[in-house]
């Protein structure tokens, strides 16, 4: 598979990523009823993950965005800026954070920072993809999809220089 001017293989497939969805649902609605958590979804990477995600919670909850940068093409910058803000309270809040894929925890970090200094009752990570290799920054992740090598992946959200965050599976770099 090209994108942009890379070439791609299949990495996870889509009925493998629906099957984890579901499977983190579940545990998110048993895990969460009456407590009405804020899903706090990063942009633009965990958008699709969030809303296919969001559609299978059943308890009382909601969801809102944020939209934060640290890389550019496939390197990290080492710099996290805030790009758009979050409008939701949260204080005394529950909060689970919604990541397409955690590497160095950089990005995690500099959210949990900010949220514990605004209240936050409890902060919790969800991730779709985890790159334990990569983590220099190691915060606690309740759910994580998939644990996967440090290669670059695009597909299901995520993107290659843009490109890619249309493609229903994952797919990662061929070196």
């Amino acid at each position: 598979m090209q994108i942009h001017d890379q070439q791609f293989e299949i990495h996870i497939s889509s009925d493998k990523i629906n099957s984890k969805i579901g499977e983190i649902a579940a545990r998110v609605n048993e895990d969460y009823a009456d407590k009405n958590p804020l899903f706090l979804s990063i942009l633009n990477g965990a958008f699709v993950f969030t809303a296919d995600l969001y559609r299978e919670i059943s308890i009382l909850s909601e969801v809102a965005f944020v939209k934060l940068k640290s890389y550019r093409d496939m390197e990290t910058t080492g710099k996290v800026r805030e790009l758009l803000g979050l409008e939701h309270n949260i204080f005394n809040r529950n909060i689970i954070i919604i990541e397409d894929i955690v590497d160095t925890g950089k990005t995690l970090n500099h959210i949990f920072e900010d949220f514990k200094a605004l209240g936050a009752k409890s902060i919790e990570v969800l991730t779709l993809l985890h790159k334990p290799e990569a983590n220099d920054h190691p915060l606690p992740l309740k759910y994580v999809g998939f644990e996967i090598s440090n290669d670059f992946v695009a597909g299901y959200g995520m993107d290659y220089n843009g490109y890619g965050r249309n493609l229903k599976d994952i797919y990662k770099i061929v070196e």
